[in-house]
């Protein structure tokens, strides 16, 4: 039974504690569009993604105005690219890219992802050629996002990978400079890439994925906030658990409504609700706030990783509850730029890059939208993926690292992105070398605990 208590907490989430549907995402095969003539296969996925998408963003806006729920973005995630490319015979793989932006455009969303390669244990037919080709798609295209997954728990690291990545990282901000280094923002460099992530910029859709899916991504951070601080200031840690596991059902529940019913008005399956915390740089919108309600001075002192732990159970355990189809990322993000908190936290010195990658072996995602000095190299780059990987192996989570070499700008410095995703100061690096150990290549071993059958 619904009361008038529950319509009302409602309506209160949503227009005083920033509560929205953060994504609807439509994941699309696009295995079938295979050709050996490059220009045939995107003409195959333009067609496929316009044909099956084309009310995606309609009916997204319906049920908006039906149930006054926000859903902010529309999106789009296909087969990894590089699976498409390796059958052509010759061209340039950007051809894709610029294909994937056209019916993004065409159909309205937001962002298109999948221009990706899964290389955790080598490299096939395309991979080498989609990857060395991102910077040049990425500054070529408005919409379209990137990913590589370049380890996993059973397979351990491609380490060559990570030392291309390094590069490629480097390359798509140089190339797009002149817009605050936009590029490496919509690239993602993964271990453990799941195959139903919703949230760009790393949303590809899986091999193992059905022909068509949606995928819903919830956010409500403000509403976590507003629960906790309305606690008294003697519950223990026990009891804010709890009101963190209530709000996160509550959350879910409202994320699998849109799910149900956008998979019926559509005619295609619903695969997952992801549960992850997406802050904003909204006042209030904001991870760190939760963990400072907690009762930390300020994000990033000490403590913080405990808070967050604890966040990100009570996220889980609530919204298991309240959907029979989890997957995706499904924790607490912790984006620098993207987070009100994270970017303050940030800005006084408090949160560094070590403390955000103690953060990630206990949350969702990892080392996200985190801004760097330009003069960071390559092997610089690449060591900051590796070791945020090498957590991600080790502890079977999905761990990516989304940084920004801030071109022409040094500690301190701000980048603004607008939007979404926000703004931040240009965070410390060490700059000791790891160019001996990225150089070396080879794949780092997967570890013991990877042997479970």
């Amino acid at each position: 039974m619904v009361n008038v208590h529950d319509i009302l907490e409602t309506i209160t989430m949503i227009q005083d504690e920033n509560l929205d549907v953060r994504t609807i995402t439509m994941g699309i095969s696009l295995l079938d569009c295979c050709d050996p003539d490059i220009d045939k296969a995107c003409e195959k996925v333009y067609r496929k993604i316009t044909t099956l998408a084309k009310d995606l963003v309609k009916t997204g806006e319906d049920i908006e105005k039906q149930y006054g729920i926000p859903i902010i973005h529309k999106r789009i995630a296909v087969t990894p690219i590089a699976m498409i490319l390796a059958p052509c015979k010759g061209g340039d793989p950007v051809k894709f890219a610029l294909t994937l932006d056209r019916a993004a455009k065409d159909v309205g969303v937001n962002f298109i992802g999948g221009y990706s390669a899964l290389v955790h244990k080598g490299f096939a037919a395309g991979d080498v050629e989609l990857i060395e080709s991102i910077p040049r798609a990425l500054s070529a295209t408005e919409r379209v996002c990137s990913s590589v997954n370049i380890g996993s728990t059973k397979t351990g690291i491609n380490l060559d990978a990570v030392g291309m990545m390094g590069r490629i990282v480097k390359q798509a901000s140089e190339l797009t400079a002149d817009r605050d280094c936009i590029g490496s923002a919509k690239l993602v460099v993964f271990c453990n890439a799941p195959e139903d992530n919703p949230f760009m910029a790393g949303a590809f859709h899986g091999p193992g994925e059905p022909e068509c899916v949606i995928n819903v991504g919830v956010s409500g951070p403000g509403v976590v906030r507003a629960a906790l601080a309305k606690a008294p200031d003697n519950a223990n840690i026990t009891e804010i658990a709890e009101i963190v596991k209530k709000t996160a059902f509550k959350i879910t529940r409202m994320g699998q409504l849109v799910a149900n019913e956008a998979s019926r008005r559509l005619g295609v399956p619903f695969g997952i609700v992801d549960l992850s915390l997406a802050p904003t740089p909204a006042i209030g919108d904001s991870v760190a706030y939760i963990l400072e309600e907690m009762g930390l001075e300020q994000c990033g002192c000490h403590g913080t990783t405990a808070c967050l732990a604890l966040l990100n159970d009570a996220v889980k355990k609530g919204g298991v509850m309240a959907s029979s189809k989890v997957g995706g990322l499904s924790g607490a993000f912790i984006p620098v730029t993207e987070d009100a908190g994270m970017i303050a936290a940030a800005r006084a010195g408090t949160l560094s890059i070590e403390k955000l990658e103690a953060m990630t072996a206990v949350c969702s995602v990892g080392l996200d939208m985190i801004v760097i000095p330009g003069d960071a190299t390559p092997e610089i780059i690449a060591g900051i993926i590796a070791d945020e990987a090498a957590i991600g192996m080790v502890n079977f989570k999905t761990t990516a690292v989304r940084v920004i070499p801030a071109i022409g700008k040094k500690i301190g410095d701000e980048l603004e992105f607008g939007g979404l995703l926000g703004s931040g100061p240009v965070m410390k690096i060490r700059y000791q070398s790891p160019a001996k150990f990225i150089g070396r290549g080879g794949q780092i071993p997967a570890p013991l605990q990877s042997l479970k059958n």
